[in-house]
């Protein structure tokens, strides 16, 4: 059982990812994706995307970090993963599933799934100029316009060398919306031999296990989910055991809040780091109901300070105390 963070745009940067490895249960990250258009990007651009490049590709907890890109010209995307690999990347990951408008109209994204012919010639592009050593991997959906394109999709992604295939469970077409189609990733397990992983609607153990069940993997990538419950990965990890952890409780939510924000002022404005955070509370309404009773009021909220004050008035009495004295 391997538990993969989703490289969620504009959410999941470093950060956020060095805050939820430390939670535990977190097997392996991706990063935002990178994207290729004609020109060779700088050094500069994988480090934005990617600073654990400088760690050996590892959070500080030692988590492995691989490098997404998203992009259609197969020679600049094998350039680009050369490029990483040069860089310090010990996994390049390639995006076919972001169902992001402009990235679709820039034919980037789940918009590929329309050409398999195409996604073979990037995906092996990469792989040919990769070192052998360093795995090739991609993330798909089930298809653009409806989810008859995995099986086709899988199959020239596995022709093309990938080692391992995330899919969404859904379509573009069904964005985000429940329920996730499990059986449709069972589908595409049982027709490649390439290792499947699964992904999408994994909010609770209870679903995992369910998703497990259905598609046949043991293996998730889980992005709103771990969101909105940072402690959900290990959580997971200990039912495998038979065992059970308790919930994280909301003070210890807003530690690794505070914590995140920390990091954020060393290199952005408060405006941006208030948006940041506002970014992870929204999901955190979902887990917690104490984020949900503050909602209103911090959305309005564009300094830190006040910002963290406000998260911190549902802690329980006891725990405000400390921290106040």
């Amino acid at each position: 059982m391997r538990i993969i963070l989703a490289p969620m745009e504009g959410l999941v940067d470093a950060p956020i990812r060095e805050t939820l490895t430390k939670v535990g249960g977190i097997d392996r990250c991706v990063t935002e994706f990178i994207r290729v258009t004609h020109g060779m990007l700088p050094p500069r651009i994988f480090y934005k995307y990617a600073p654990e490049l400088y760690s050996q590709s590892l959070t500080q907890v030692g988590t492995p970090v691989a490098v997404q890109l998203l992009g259609s010209d197969p020679e600049m995307m094998g350039r680009h993963g050369l490029r990483a690999v040069e860089l310090g990347a010990a996994q390049v990951d390639i995006n076919f599933g972001c169902p992001a408008k402009t990235v679709n109209k820039h034919k980037g994204g789940c918009v590929l799934m329309r050409e398999p012919e195409l996604m073979y010639e990037i995906a092996s592009a990469v792989r040919k100029a990769v070192p052998a050593e360093v795995p090739v991997t991609a993330k798909m959906r089930l298809g653009y316009d409806d989810r008859s394109m995995g099986v086709a999709c899988g199959q020239a992604l596995e022709a093309a060398g990938a080692s391992e295939i995330v899919i969404h469970a859904r379509s573009k077409v069904d964005g985000y919306k429940p329920p996730a189609y499990w059986e449709e990733v069972a589908r595409v397990r049982e027709a490649v031999s390439a290792h499947v992983i699964a992904n999408g609607e994994i909010w609770t153990v209870a679903d995992y296990w369910r998703c497990r069940e259905v598609s046949g993997c043991a293996d998730v990538m889980i992005g709103r989910g771990l969101i909105a419950r940072p402690d959900l990965a290990r959580k997971i990890k200990a039912s495998q055991q038979g065992d059970e952890v308790a919930d994280m409780t909301w003070p210890e939510a807003v530690l690794l809040v505070r914590e995140y924000a920390e990091v954020l002022q060393g290199w952005l404005e408060d405006r941006y780091v208030t948006g940041r955070i506002k970014q992870w509370m929204n999901f955190l309404r979902q887990g917690f109901p104490e984020a949900e009773a503050i909602w209103q009021d911090a959305r309005k909220i564009r300094e830190v300070a006040p910002m963290l004050a406000c998260l911190e008035q549902k802690m329980p009495l006891s725990r405000s105390a400390v921290r106040a004295a």
